[in-house]
């Protein structure tokens, strides 16, 4: 094994949150041989890329599904992104996060009287949100409010803010994290090596560290952090963490129709779905198009789009009694149970059009089913853990650890928002473990402060070590 082989950190998987882990190493500890291996030939070509996600930062503003707690925590993430990208070149700037309106709309006296409710508790933590009554709404989004110049029947009311940064590339996010990290390695006398179509084949602890087999041969790392999607829980398992859990992937899938939101409007959560509501984003890379979803449909593979997947799909669900169990005691709460059975209908060619319509139109009213297309190739899986001893699904990110210098990260919604805030907590982790120093004044400078002071709050949102 030559010397060149030899990292502080090697960095597996380089979708938004492997990147982002990259930068905060590179930019911010004095640990100067850093390693990141992806075994496709570019950058954040997964779930990062802006065809597999709803492009949206989420602050918990308009996440009717988080306590004011974890919105507290998204925010301070969220943040970091924000001020990050504000802190670039303009042209690089509005590219990455764009600026446009949000609202969570209630439709119906139950969920207007919820939604009012909330605004009360959550406007202290976001000050320039707004309660947007029917005017309010139909002066921002007027396809919200009317249908053919006339109010919608229905009662109307939502919170939101009429101007923000709430939509993200995240492709263009981690492609941004990936030159600032060539930079630093040309500038500095820091290497950091980025590796394309290279395979991690297994891990391996041993006196030194870790060694890991890959298609470009043997590379050893005092530490190892694994941001890969499902396959994180795989390799994870492999070397005997996270046994107790199993993987349930959840494919999400959108559908187009022409222009028809100025922004992002959410819909209310049902609390007895663990899955988020549809909603309709105005789509930051398909020109003149709004898009609506997600769907949700229990796929059995790793990754929407690649059928070698459906094998380490099986490895990971771990399928026993409990796993079983858990699955029939969702299936029994007939929400869900119609849930599912709604989403797997959505799927079906010439169908799903006119099934799926009727979700669009709490958003939209006067939509058609003419109006609308499946947008094909877009959406990606969500790896929804099952914790087999608790007998139920785990929401949120998840991390794996021995606690001896490896970490495995699951990283479902909000996981490209809480990209940084994923990174400064393992960052924190690994410089303790190698006894590595952080510029702590420049991080804060860069990435707690801007266009939001976040310093002081409470770090990393939903952080979970097992």
């Amino acid at each position: 094994m030559s010397a060149s082989t030899h990292y502080d950190v090697l960095i597996v998987g380089a979708g938004v949150t492997g990147t982002a882990l990259l930068y905060e190493l590179a930019r911010f500890t004095d640990l100067n041989r850093l390693c990141l291996v992806e075994k496709y030939d570019s950058i954040a070509s997964v779930n990062s890329h802006a065809h597999s996600n709803s492009q949206t930062i989420h602050c918990g503003d308009i996440e009717t599904n988080y306590t004011p707690e974890k919105a507290g925590a998204v925010k301070r993430v969220a943040s970091m992104v924000i001020n990050y990208a504000t802190k670039l070149p303009t042209r690089e700037r509005d590219q990455i996060i764009f600026r446009m309106p949000k609202m969570v709309l209630g439709v119906g006296k139950t969920e207007c009287d919820y939604i009012r409710q909330r605004y009360e508790t959550f406007k202290e933590l976001f000050p320039r949100m707004r309660l947007l009554e029917r005017q309010d709404i139909a002066d921002i989004e007027p396809n919200v409010a009317l249908v053919d110049g006339t109010w919608r029947k229905e009662e109307i009311v939502a919170t939101g803010t009429p101007d923000d940064y709430c939509a993200v590339d995240f492709q263009a996010l981690a492609q941004s994290f990936s030159r600032e990290c060539v930079r630093m390695d040309r500038t500095t006398n820091k290497q950091i090596t980025q590796l394309f179509s290279t395979k991690v084949d297994a891990i391996r602890k041993d006196d030194d560290g870790y060694v890991l087999s890959t298609s470009r041969g043997l590379i050893q790392a005092r530490a190892v952090v694994v941001c890969a999607g499902g396959h994180s829980l795989l390799m994870a398992q492999e070397m005997g963490l996270g046994l107790n859990y199993s993987c349930l992937p959840v494919a999400g899938s959108f559908y187009f129709a022409p222009e028809a939101l100025n922004g992002k409007v959410y819909t209310v959560q049902n609390p007895n779905l663990p899955f988020a509501a549809v909603h309709g984003d105005h789509d930051v890379k398909e020109r003149g198009k709004t898009r609506f979803g997600p769907t949700a449909l229990m796929l059995p593979m790793l990754e929407r789009y690649d059928r070698s997947s459906i094998k380490e799909f099986f490895k990971v669900l771990r399928l026993d009694r409990q796993v079983a169990n858990v699955v029939w005691d969702q299936l029994k709460v007939p929400d869900i149970r119609d849930y599912i059975l709604r989403n797997f209908l959505y799927e079906i060619p010439k169908l799903n059009r006119s099934l799926f319509v009727k979700e669009i139109r709490k958003i939209v009213p006067s939509m058609t089913v003419a109006d609308i297309s499946y947008a094909e190739g877009f959406g990606g899986i969500r790896p929804q853990l099952i914790d087999k001893e608790a007998r139920k699904l785990r929401m949120g990110e998840a991390k794996f650890t021995d606690g001896d210098g490896i970490i495995f990260n699951m990283t479902p919604s909000p996981g490209g928002t809480s990209c940084l805030g994923s990174g400064e907590a393992d960052m924190r982790s690994i410089a303790g473990h190698l006894g590595a120093r952080i510029d702590e004044r420049t991080f804060e400078r860069e990435l707690l402060m801007g266009h939001e002071d976040t310093r002081g709050h409470k770090g990393q949102a939903e952080e979970h070590a097992a």
